[in-house]
Formats: structure tokens, C-alpha cells, sequence
């Protein structure tokens, strides 16, 4: 195993943070309307002071540019340093967050939405369809920790973890492309755009609630970086060294499930973020948790506002589903990555 420059290491996140200021800032600031820098600032100038009197362009930066850059900077921290969570506990670098079921779950609620949604006698406002793609991603995952429970002893293994997540996405997967055969049309490109991920729900609300997820369940998991390093040798390493493997797995699965289902619900499926980033990041400074949690964080947040970034201007005044530019984005990438000499999980 090749060991990353010590000061290349140290100077990642500096790097990082740097970066992730400069593209929320060009996320806000380009669209279909450009806003200049002297509008922004007299925009947060006007909102420091509670003056109500915003000119046109520094209302669309306070009310839509500047929401729907703070939540891509919380999904795509929430998508990548649950990707890193997951392949650390599985020592699998192939695993995406949504892999244990929770994305179809959420994918399978929302199409229920759109499909039986006047039927279900719940309305909730602006709030229905995230609670019904919550809801499906809470179930799905419950049903693959439930299932994957060896019957001896409560516990479950790793792999069996993993191949009852595949099962359970597979089912709710069908669950989904059922709803959408008997959907009506606009019902049916409703289910199809939000499987696609968009940001073009964004709202204060949003930005609060996915923030709050991100920065609880990113703080509760760090202190266990240390034990998913050891479970990163395998699980009777990790048990000499005195891990409880068993807590540690369910703490990680909640966590991941917490800020997937979270964060899935407000913008939709979104792909690759998850997979991708923690392989960029283990190349720069290598596998330790310690650093690899803290990083995917803030590099989620800048490939996501890239990503929206880019959806917005290729074919602006509209835009495309910002899955289609992770995924265009991310496979090349990921193989690229993959078949540099110096890669190594």
C-alpha cells in the first residue's frame, strides 16, 4: 500500500474548504440570471439589516440562488460521507449509500405520492412528498436490517447485509417501475424527473432541515472513525481490539439512513456523489476515517453544487435532472480513477 506525502495530506482540507466556498458562491451567483458580486453583497447587506426593499435580481439570490446552494452543499455532504460510512463498514468500495435499500425506498414512497397521493387522505402541504420518500426509505432499510438478522444470535453478517439491501432494492425498484406503468402521464414524468434528482425545490425549509441532518449525523460519526479504521482490517481484528462490532454496525446504518433518507427526500435520487468521492479522497490522503469523514463532507458539497451548476447552464432558461450530469460526470471519472496505479482502498 502506497502512504500519501504527509503534506500533501495536510493540505487537503484547507483545499477543500477554499473550494467548497468559491462554487457555492458561483452556484448562487450563475443560472438563467447572473447575479453580480455587488448585488450579492448588498443583498446580505439588506438581510443583516431586515430591510425588506430587495431589488428583483437580489431577491432571486436570497429567496432561490443561496437555498438551493446551501442544500446541494448538505446533500452531497450527506451522499458522501454516507458512501464513505458504508465502505468502511462493508470493506467494499463498490457501495453506495442507497445500496441497503434506503434510495428505492425513498424512490418507492415519492412514486406512491404521485400516483395514490390525493387517495391517501394526508396532506401536509409542501411537506407530503419528502415525509412519503422518508417514509419509504425508513421502511426499505428496516426490512433489510430485519431480514439480514441470522436468527442464532441477532447479528447480522456483512455479506448478508449486503445481498438482502440488493434484494430489498430490487423489490422496491419493481415497486417503482409498477407505479409508474399505471400512472397517468404527468403523474409518470413526475416519478421519472424526481428519480433523476432536482434541486429545483429548494426552500429555506429544505436547507434547514437537510443542514440540521447533515451536521447532527456527521458529528455523531466521527467519534467513531477510529473503530470503523480497525473494522476496515476485518471483523476479528476489529474484536481484538475491543470494537462491538455489532453496536457499531447498527450505529453506522442508522446514521447513513438518517442522512440518506433526509436527504433523498428533498431533492430525489441522486447517484455517484456517494461512490465517487471517498475514492477521490483515498488517493489524495489515504483510508484513515479520521480525515476521509471530515473531507467527503465538504468535497460532496463542492462536486454537487458543480453538478447543479452545470445542469443549470447547459441548456438554461431550463435545466437538466442533475443525476444525468453526476452520472455523466462520475462513471468516466470513477474509471479513471480506478485505473491509476497509486489507487488503493
Amino acid at each position: 500500500m502506497k502512504v500519501p506525502n504527509p503534506r500533501k495530506k495536510n493540505l487537503v482540507f484547507p483545499l477543500l474548504l477554499v473550494l467548497l466556498v468559491l462554487t457555492t458562491l458561483l452556484s448562487a451567483r450563475y443560472g438563467a440570471v447572473s447575479i453580480s458580486l455587488a448585488e450579492i453583497s448588498s443583498a446580505l447587506t439588506k438581510f443583516a439589516h431586515s430591510s425588506p426593499d430587495l431589488e428583483l435580481n437580489e431577491r432571486i439570490f436570497m429567496d432561490i440562488r443561496l437555498p438551493r446552494a446551501l442544500l446541494c452543499l448538505f446533500v452531497g455532504a450527506s451522499l458522501a460521507v454516507g458512501g464513505a460510512l458504508m465502505q468502511a463498514l462493508f470493506r467494499n468500495p463498490i457501495v453506495e449509500p442507497g445500496l441497503i435499500g434506503t434510495s428505492s425506498g425513498a424512490a418507492f414512497g415519492a412514486a406512491l405520492y404521485f400516483v395514490l397521493g390525493a387517495t391517501f387522505g394526508f396532506d401536509a402541504g409542501e411537506w407530503t412528498l419528502p415525509l412519503a420518500a422518508c417514509a419509504g426509505a425508513v421502511l426499505s432499510t428496516f426490512l433489510v436490517i430485519v431480514l439480514s438478522q441470522s436468527q442464532e444470535n441477532g447479528s447480522s453478517s456483512v455479506i448478508v447485509l449486503l445481498l438482502t439491501g440488493i434484494a430489498i432494492n430490487a423489490l422496491f425498484m419493481s415497486g417503482v417501475g409498477f407505479l409508474s406503468y399505471i400512472a397517468r402521464d404527468p403523474q409518470a414524468r413526475s416519478i421519472t424527473f424526481w428519480g433523476m434528482g432536482t434541486l429545483s425545490g429548494a426552500s429555506w425549509h429544505s436547507v434547514l432541515v437537510v443542514g440540521i441532518s447533515t451536521v447532527l449525523c456527521l458529528g455523531l460519526s466521527l467519534p467513531y472513525a477510529k473503530q470503523l479504521n480497525a473494522l476496515m482490517m476485518g471483523e476479528e481484528e476489529a474484536l481484538f481490539l475491543g470494537v462491538d462490532i455489532r453496536r457499531l454496525k447498527l450505529i453506522v446504518l442508522s446514521l447513513n439512513v438518517v442522512m440518506i433518507a433526509v436527504a433523498t427526500a428533498f431533492v430525489g435520487v441522486i447517484s455517484f456523489v456517494g461512490l465517487v468521492v471517498p475514492h477521490l479522497l483515498r488517493m489524495l490522503h489515504g483510508s484513515d476515517n479520521r480525515t476521509l469523514l471530515r473531507n467527503s463532507a465538504l468535497a460532496g458539497g463542492i462536486l454537487l453544487n458543480l453538478a447543479d451548476l452545470t445542469a443549470r447552464l447547459v441548456v438554461r432558461p431550463a435545466e437538466l435532472p442533475i443525476g444525468i450530469v453526476t452520472s455523466l460526470v462520475g462513471v468516466p471519472v470513477f474509471i479513471i480513477l480506478l485505473r491509476r496505479k497509486d489507487y488503493f482502498f
